[in-house]
Formats: structure tokens, sequence, C-alpha cells
């Protein structure tokens, strides 16, 4: 290996005070620090504040972080917002420390010797702040390595639990297992310097890391709460998404999922399969009639993914993933989740837990590598994600706004895209819901054409709406099209039928057909109304008591409302007269509403209660 800061095959020099090991990593690593500092919960973020403080104090330090996905405890944009937030803030998403870099950002304060790349942004966080917009850089996660050694980072920071007499990457494998595997090959040389955390769950195999492979380490200090993401209610259009993917998934297969709302809605389709409650379900669809699978999984699934989230834990614990596969049954590269999920890890029991195993994304996003053993491990593979507009001809966006503002990321999305294509028997799932609300109005998801693609109509596969599955690849342009309007929301199938034809994408004969004009909200809940017990709004449990359940869809209304003119007094005006709910002076009790002063806070309380009787 050549010379250079890294000091393998010796004991990692230990200290409990973050700026004495800061002050050596500048000794060993010179003026220039260019750190790799993991996506998400894998942020030493002790040991990272006190670098940024350091360098923040001293100019002739330099300072360059590539990293991704910062988390952050949401900010309340609201004074409704504040009173939901606050009360609950720390049991919802852990006392995790705020991240020096993040509130530099936010403020403006960045020094000019620091500088931030991230190549995925939280969900919306960033839209505004034109330094993260700038600094951002775009890179699909199997691809996200590669620009990083083109940097040759001299520091590797990263959170670590221990494992026996050596430590474990644990929620972040991702890209540090492939980092360390390149320097072991005298490939890359830089200093580890990692900061214990007892309560990340360890994972053995490719995760291992040993103790010779760190050189400076945060240990004996106050460790920090984890980042917790509270799970979200899960909607009415999403369990519709998640029931008709459910149906493309045949037993024996291979699934990949991602994290949020939908997952979960996925997550829970799956579950009821296994438990033999999904084809009556199935049977009262009346959007889907592609796709049969619907029976218990004999076989079991397999699983390979870039996110480990709780919907699949859940479908491992319930048995629908157990087919195992180059010796797990799920492999996963990294993992954000809630408080219960890390806790649920780290009871498992060992034979359990054994055949889970954190990898690479270089093994879970890409064939290349042991590529015979992959495609023989990945038969049936359907790999499911989220998007944000698709169009008629099936180019989907799922990163960015038509006016070119990041979103969040490319991420792994294109990397399973390409696989389904690679696989034999693969499909690429993309889901969405039909419409979205935006400033209190609502508008088509599906559209004829948006000025930002994520994923090019010539890779278009499934797109799957809460109205049903759209099996475009191989299609005609006309074909593509006409399927496409079917699964929109009805009150825009004419304007989007009109818009291909002018276009010259579809016979001027073509009409909807009849079946389809009852894409509509009602006939999803006159489907689902069925089955309430199998579609909970928490289908995998929540951190959110009863009350804050109850808030949840009452503040939506509140906040898709104020974004109308007279969208408030019309919500008033419609619930007058109407008796008062279950639960609704505990709800204004839980918002510091119930005994309101003064003129503001009554015409809130009257708008919250107005809102939870909508």
């Amino acid at each position: 290996m050549p010379a250079g800061p890294g000091s393998p095959d010796v004991a990692p020099v230990t200290s409990r005070d973050p700026r004495a090991l800061v002050r050596e990593i500048a000794a060993r690593v010179g003026p220039d620090i260019r750190v790799a500092l993991p996506l998400g919960l894998g942020k030493p973020v002790t040991l990272l504040n006190a670098l940024i403080d350091v360098v923040r104090e001293d100019r002739s330090l330099n300072l360059s972080i590539f990293t991704a996905l910062t988390l952050e405890r949401p900010a309340a944009s609201s004074d409704l917002e504040r009173r939901f937030l606050e009360p609950a803030a720390d049991r919802l998403f852990g006392r995790y420390p705020e991240i020096a870099y993040a509130r530099m950002l936010r403020d403006g304060t960045l020094p000019p010797n620091i500088e931030v790349r991230e190549f995925f942004l939280m969900a919306g966080r960033w839209m505004s702040n034109e330094t993260v917009q700038q600094s951002y850089t775009p890179a699909a996660y199997v691809h996200a390595f590669d620009r990083l050694v083109e940097r040759r980072p001299n520091v590797l920071l990263q959170l670590v639990p221990r494992l026996g007499d050596d430590f474990s990457l644990s929620c972040n494998t991702d890209i540090s297992a492939d980092l360390f595997r390149l320097r072991r090959d005298g490939a890359l040389d830089f200093l580890a310097a990692c900061e214990t955390n007892a309560a990340l769950p360890a994972f053995g195999g490719a995760a291992r890391l040993p103790a010779e492979d760190v050189d400076l380490l945060l240990t004996g200090h106050e460790e920090f709460e984890l980042f917790s993401a509270p799970r979200q209610p899960v909607s009415e259009a999403q369990h519709a998404i998640g029931l008709h993917v459910a149906r493309t998934i045949p037993d024996g297969g291979t699934l990949q999922v991602g994290i949020g709302a939908l997952g979960d809605a996925v997550a829970n389709a799956l579950l009821l399969r296994g438990d033999g409650r999904f084809p009556a379900i199935a049977e009262a669809d009346p959007f889907s009639a592609a796709f049969a699978e619907a029976g218990r999984f004999e076989t079991g699934l397999y699983c390979t993914t870039e996110m480990f989230v709780a919907g699949l834990l859940a479908l491992v614990q319930a048995g629908v993933i157990r087919r195992q596969e180059m010796g797990a049954v799920l492999h996963a590269g990294f993992f954000v989740e809630s408080r219960d999920f890390y806790g649920r890890l780290k009871a498992m029991e060992p034979d359990l837990h054994g055949r889970l195993e954190m990898v690479p994304v270089s093994f879970t996003n890409a064939l290349y590598g042991d590529e015979a053993a992959k495609r023989a491990a990945r038969q049936g593979a359907r790999f499911v994600n989220a998007a944000m507009k698709a169009t008629l001809l099936g180019a989907v966006c799922s990163d960015a706004t038509e006016g070119e503002t990041t979103v969040s990321g490319v991420g792994g999305q294109m990397d399973f895209v390409l696989q389904a294509f690679a696989l034999q028997g693969a499909r690429s799932v993309l889901t969405l819901p039909a419409t979205r609300k935006s400033h209190g109005r609502t508008e088509s998801n599906i559209v004829w054409s948006y000025g930002h693609t994520t994923i090019p109509h010539f890779l278009r596969d499934l797109i799957v709406t809460e109205y049903g599955i759209a099996d475009l690849r191989g299609k005609t342009d006309a074909q593509a099209a006409a399927a496409m309007v079917c699964i929109a929301d009805a009150r825009y199938q004419d304007d989007l039928t009109e818009a291909a034809k002018k276009a010259g994408k579809l016979p001027r004969d073509w009409q909807v057909p009849p079946a389809r004009r009852n894409n509509t909200p009602e006939a999803v809940t006159h489907w689902l109304d069925r089955f309430r017990d199998d579609v909970p709004a928490f289908p995998l449990g929540t951190d959110f008591t009863e009350i804050e359940q109850r808030l949840l869809p009452a503040l939506a209304r509140l906040k898709s409302a104020s974004g109308r003119r007279l969208g408030i007094p019309s919500l008033i005006a419609r619930t007058l007269g109407r008796p008062a709910v279950e639960g609704e002076d505990a709800a204004l009790a839980r918002l510091d509403l119930a005994q309101p002063k003064g003129l503001k806070d009554r015409l809130t309380a009257r708008a919250v209660r107005a809102a939870l009787r909508a």
C-alpha cells in the first residue's frame, strides 16, 4: 500500500474527546481534508460536528464532504405544525443531534473553506436552498462510489457498533464496504475515523469491520440517539397501488421495494397474500385485469434491495421472504428506519438475524461481480419504486421538478430498472398516485409530457396507479398511450386523450373504454370499504398516539384548504351544524387549543374542529 494516512493492522487510537481526534486527523492528512461520509444514518455526528467546528475556526484548513441523505428533524412550517410537532418531536424522531453543516447551509453561514456535495437529498427539504441545489451531484447509487473515488477521499467517517472485538458497518455497508476493500487492495488510502453507538444493530459478514481497519475511534463519550423515521399513514390510493403491485409478484420470485407509505402498502398486500386474505380483495378489484398472482407463498421470496425497510422485516418475520440465495434471504445496502425497527433487529433470534446480510450496493444494485450466481438468484424479480410524474409514452420523473429543482435524487431507481431489463423474467414496477394536491388544487400525475425525465420512455415497463397496471414493455406508442390513459384519473382522461391524438400518437377514433371511466377516488373507496380491517392507515404500526392519528388527516385537509382562496372559510362553512367527532376535544387539547386565547387561536381552533368533522 502506498504511504498515506491509514494505518492498517494497528489498533485504533481511541479517545472520548472528539476534538482531540480531529486534531489527529488534521495532523495525519494535512490541511486538505476530503471526507467520505455515509448516506443517512451512518454519519458519526459527534465526530463530524467537531471536525466542522475545528475547520470553521481554522481557515488554514479546507474540508470537502461527499455524502447523501443528510438527516434532519423536520422544522414546522406553520403554527399548527409547531403545535403538533414540538411536544412529540423526541418521541417521533429521536433526540438526534443537529448536523452542523446542515444548519449552516440553512442559515447561509457555511464558511468558504467547507464544501458539501450530496448525490441524494432528503426529499423536498432543500428545494429552495440555492447552495444545495448548485452543489448537488447527480449519480445513480451504483455510480456514486465511482464519483467518490474520483475525489480521492483521505478520511472516512463512520458510525459503528461493536461486534465482539471488532466493529460493524451496520446501517451503511452501501459504499463503505467497497471503500475498505479498495484500501485493503492498495488502490485507495484513507484514514478511517469511527464513532461508536451501541444503539445500532450489528451485522457480520460483509458488514464486519476488523478492529485493525479502524485508525481513530471516538468511544466512551455520550452516545446520541439514532434518528427515527416515523411511519406515515398509508392512503387509500397507496393501499390500492400496493394491492395492484402484489398481483405482479410470483411465488419464488425476488423483491426490491423502497421506503415510505408505498413500501408499507406493498408489504401489507404481500402479508395479506401470505395469510390467505388476498384473493377476496383481488376478486373485488374493479380496476386490474392484468396479472393474477394472488396465492400464498409456498416457496417464498428472496430480497435484494438497496434499502432495508420495516415492511421487508415484517415479511421476513412472517415467512413471506424466506427463499435463501447466496447465503441470505435478504441482502441490503443501508437502512434508516424507526426506533422500533432498530430494536427488533437487535432483539432478533441469531438464526434469523444470520439470514439477513448487509452488503455494498455494488452487490444489490448491479449484476456485475459474480454475475452468474446473481442471475440464478434473482429469478422472477420485481423491482418496485416510486415516481412523481409519468407521461403517456411511459417516461417517468422521480427526482426533480419540471423547472429542474432537485427534490431528492436518482438513487438506485435507474439501477433496478436496468436490472429488470437485463434479467430473464424480471420487471420494473414504477408506482405513483394518479393525482396530487398542489396549492390546494388537484392535478394529474399522468401527463402528456414533462420537462424532466428520470427514467426514459424506452425503458418503460410496468407503471401502477390506484386505478391499475399499465404494461408498457414492448408496446407501441399508441398502445402505451392508451394504457396510461386507462390508469389516469377519469377527470383528466379526455384532456390526455386529446393531447395524444393531437401529437398523432393515438388514432383519431380511439375512445376511453367505458369500464375505465370509473377511475375515481370514490370507486377506490367503494372497493376498499369492504376490507377496512385489511387496509389500516398504519399496517406496520406507528409511533403516533391515537389522538395524533386522528389529527394527521385533519391537518392535511387544513393544509390543502389553506392553499386555496377562501379554502378555510369554505371548509368551516361546509361543516357547520355537524356534530363533534369522537376525540375532538382531546385533539384540540393536544394542540393546546382547548382554551384558545385571542382571536387568532379561536379561529384556528374552529378550523381544526371543521377539519376533524369534514
